[in-house]
């Protein structure tokens, strides 16, 4: 069971750790995808995708993909 938070809770609308690291991997595997699946660049991609999700710089597209289908990872 999951408990709702009232609009009126301080901690209503926070995001935890596990929710934050997902969507910054999951724009970190988009600007991977972007660059055609080049090696060698993850630390650069994690970097700018968690900037980009903690809203310290604006990414062209994080706030446009956030609704998008989520990405299938590879085995």
């Amino acid at each position: 069971m999951q408990i709702q938070l009232s609009p009126a809770h301080p901690d209503f609308g926070k995001v935890g750790f596990a929710e934050l690291e997902d969507r910054i991997r999951k724009r970190a595997y988009q600007l991977y995808e972007k660059r055609g699946y080049a090696h060698g660049h993850a630390l650069d991609d994690w970097l700018e995708a968690k900037a980009e999700v903690l809203g310290v710089t604006k990414g062209e597209s994080y706030l446009e993909n956030m609704s998008a289908t989520p990405v299938s990872r590879a085995a």
